[in-house]
């Protein structure tokens, strides 16, 4: 029996680099909100509304590398699977 955990399968681990992708980009979008609203003035702000943008391009970047990976891990459809297109009209 597989060990349970949140990198059971590369699927899982696609899903959980998407998810933390979009709460990077949400707090992203919330520090940049309070810059642009509030004006906060310390000088570590400067730094820390940064940083939730910088994980959102690290974190988009893991994203595209797992899900590149295991989309080269499927086994190529056989001769009269029909894709997605064809399923779809």
């Amino acid at each position: 029996m597989a060990e349970p955990g949140p990198f059971r399968s590369p699927a899982s681990a696609v899903q959980l680099s998407g998810r933390l992708l979009c709460w990077c980009l949400g707090a992203a979008m919330g520090s940049a909100a309070v810059d642009a609203l509030l004006h906060p003035a310390p000088g570590w702000w400067g730094v820390v509304w940064l940083l939730p943008w910088w994980l959102a391009c690290a974190t988009a970047f893991a994203w595209a590398v797992l899900r590149a990976r295991e989309k080269a891990g499927r086994p190529p459809p056989q001769g009269d699977a029909r894709s997605d297109w064809e399923q779809a009209a």
